[in-house]
C-alpha cells in the first residue's frame, strides 16, 4: 500500500483534488467518506476514470486524494463538450488538467453517499462538523481570485488562492486563468463536498455535458441548505444552469419554497436583550436534526395518535410529507392536493409513482384543488394536514380556508403547522420585524396561534390540543407550532 501511494504522488498534473482531516482521530474521515485509508479505489466515468486513494492517514491528519484521468476524445465522442473556438477546441482544452464540471461529476460518482452525510458504520459522526483543509492546485477563474473568494468565503470557509503564471518559464506571457485554491473551515464534510459540487463548475463557468431539468433538481437537492441564503444565490443558479433562463428562474423560485431552518452551524442566541451578531451572545447548540424533518415527524405522530388511515396532505407542493405518508403501512389513502399543478408535476416526479408496486400506486393520488375553496372530493376522510400553508394565504382568505376544510370537508381530525413568530428573534440572518419566507402573509405568534386554533375549533366543533415543534426555547418557544385538531364528538363533548 505504501507504494502504491508514493507511486501516485508523482501525478499531481491530475491531482485535481485533496481533503484533509485535523479531527482526532483524522482517520475517521474514511468513514465519513466511505473510502478506507487503506485501499486505492478506481471509479469508472462518463469521461474517464476517478482514482481515490490517501497520502496520508495517521490520527493526527488525514489526506484523500481525487485523480481524474480524462479521456478527451471521450468527451467528443459522447458530445458532451460545449469547447468552442477553434477547429481542435474539442480536443486541445484544459479538462484534463484543471477543476470543472467534470470534477463535480466524479465528487457526485465517488463520494455520493457522503454527501448525503450518511455514515451508517459509524452514525455518532453524522452532522459532526470537524476542521477540514481542501486543496485544488488547478481552479479556472476568468474574474479573478476574488471570485473564488464570493463564492466561498460566505459559506464559512477561509478562502486562500494564489495565481498561476500561464507559463513560468515566460513570465511576460502574464498569469493564468486559473489559481491554486485552499479552503479552510470547521464543516461537515457533506457540507463541504456539496459545496464543491454546486461551485467548481461556476467557478469554471461551463459545462461539459447537456444541462437538462434534472440539474434544477440537483441544484436544490444538493444546495438547498446554503444557496437560499447565498449573496451570490443569482450568479451561481445561473451559472450552474448554463445560464438557461427557465431554468435558472425556475431554479429560483424552488429555493425561495425551501424550509425556513436555521443554517446548520450558526449561533443562535437566546438572550433576547443580547444585540444580534454579537459574539459574546450566549448560544445554544443548533439540532442535528433538520427543523423539516422534526416538523415531518411531528405530523406523522400526531396523525398516529388520532389513529388516522386516510390523508388529505392538502398544499402538498412537490410531495416531502407524501412520502413519508406513503412510506407508512398504516396509511391506508393518501391524497396530495395543491394547487400549483407545477408543483403536482414534480411530486409525481419526485416520488417516482411510475415505479410504484399496483398496490402501492392505489394508496395514492394527486389533485390539483385549493384549501379556499369547496372540494366534495376532499369530504370523509380521517385527516387532512396543512403543514406551512396557512402562512401563505393573505389573512382575509383564513375565513374561506376555515369553511372548507373545518366546515365543508370535516375530516375527523386536522393537523396545521405553522412558524412561531416569537422564535424568529434567535435567527441572527433574520432582520428584526422580518418574516423567515418572502410568500409568508403573515406569521403568528404563540399567542395569536392559540386564539385562532381555539376559534376555529369553537366554531366547527372540534377540540384543539396545541404542540411545540423542534427545540423550545425557554423564553420564546418552539420554531414551529402545531396545532392538532379533533372532531369534540370523540371526545364526548364540545370543545
Amino acid at each position: 500500500m505504501r507504494e502504491a501511494r508514493a507511486g501516485r504522488r508523482g501525478h499531481n498534473d491530475r491531482v485535481f483534488l485533496t481533503l484533509t482531516s485535523t479531527a482526532e482521530p483524522a482517520t475517521d474521515l474514511g468513514y465519513l467518506l466511505h473510502k478506507h485509508p487503506d485501499r486505492v479505489q478506481v471509479f469508472e466515468l462518463p469521461v474517464g476514470r476517478a482514482h481515490v486513494y490517501y497520502p496520508e492517514a495517521t490520527a493526527d491528519r488525514c489526506t484523500v486524494a481525487l485523480h481524474v484521468e480524462v479521456d478527451p476524445i471521450a468527451l467528443v465522442r459522447g458530445k458532451r463538450s460545449g469547447a468552442e473556438g477553434f477547429a481542435l477546441a474539442q480536443y486541445v482544452n484544459d479538462r484534463p488538467y484543471a477543476a470543472s464540471s467534470m470534477l463535480a461529476v466524479a465528487l457526485g460518482r465517488v463520494f455520493g453517499t457522503a454527501m448525503k452525510g450518511r455514515c451508517a458504520a459509524r452514525p455518532d459522526l453524522e452532522g459532526v462538523a470537524i476542521p477540514l483543509t481542501i486543496h485544488v492546485p488547478a481552479t479556472p477563474t476568468s474574474e479573478g481570485p476574488e471570485h473564488a473568494l464570493r463564492l466561498f468565503a460566505p459559506l464559512g470557509w477561509a478562502v486562500e488562492t494564489v495565481v498561476v503564471p500561464l507559463d513560468p518559464d515566460v513570465p511576460h506571457w502574464g498569469d493564468a486563468p486559473y489559481v491554486d485554491l485552499t479552503l479552510t473551515g470547521t464543516l461537515t464534510v457533506a457540507e463541504a463536498l456539496n459545496h464543491l459540487y454546486v461551485l467548481l463548475p461556476v467557478l469554471d463557468g461551463s459545462k461539459h455535458y447537456w444541462v437538462g431539468t434534472d440539474e434544477v433538481d440537483k441544484l436544490v437537492r444538493t444546495g438547498g441548505g446554503w444557496l437560499r441564503d447565498h449573496p451570490e444565490q443569482a450568479l451561481i443558479t445561473s451559472r450552474y444552469l448554463a445560464r438557461r433562463r427557465g431554468y435558472v428562474i425556475d431554479a429560483l423560485a424552488r429555493l425561495a419554497e425551501l424550509d425556513d431552518d436555521i443554517p446548520a452551524g450558526e449561533a443562535v442566541p437566546t438572550d433576547e436583550s443580547t444585540p444580534r451578531g454579537d459574539p459574546s451572545a450566549p448560544t445554544v447548540a443548533p439540532t442535528a436534526i433538520p427543523l423539516v424533518r422534526l416538523r415531518i415527524e411531528a405530523v406523522l405522530q400526531a396523525l398516529a395518535d388520532v389513529g388516522a388511515h386516510r390523508i388529505v396532505d392538502l398544499g402538498c407542493g412537490e410531495g416531502a410529507l407524501l412520502r413519508e405518508l406513503l412510506a407508512t403501512p398504516t396509511f391506508s389513502e393518501v391524497v396530495g392536493v395543491d394547487v400549483s399543478a407545477r408543483a403536482l408535476e414534480r411530486a409525481e416526479k419526485q416520488l417516482h409513482l411510475e415505479r410504484l408496486s399496483d398496490t402501492q400506486r392505489r394508496r395514492i393520488r394527486l389533485r390539483q384543488s385549493s384549501a379556499t375553496y369547496r372540494d366534495t372530493e376532499l369530504v370523509g376522510y380521517d385527516a387532512v394536514v396543512l403543514m406551512e400553508v396557512v402562512e401563505h394565504l393573505d389573512p382575509d382568505r383564513l375565513p374561506d380556508l376555515e369553511r372548507s376544510v373545518f366546515g365543508h370537508a370535516h375530516p375527523g381530525s386536522v393537523v396545521v403547522t405553522t412558524p412561531n413568530a416569537d422564535h424568529n428573534v434567535l435567527y441572527p440572518h433574520l432582520a428584526a420585524g422580518t418574516m423567515r419566507h418572502r410568500d409568508h402573509r403573515f406569521e403568528w405568534s404563540r399567542s395569536q396561534f392559540a386564539d385562532w386554533a381555539e376559534g376555529v375549533a369553537a366554531t366547527h366543533g372540534y377540540a384543539v390540543e396545541l404542540r411545540p415543534v423542534g427545540a423550545q426555547d425557554p423564553a420564546h418557544g418552539s420554531p414551529t407550532q402545531l396545532a392538532l385538531f379533533t372532531q369534540a364528538s370523540r371526545h364526548g363533548g364540545a370543545a
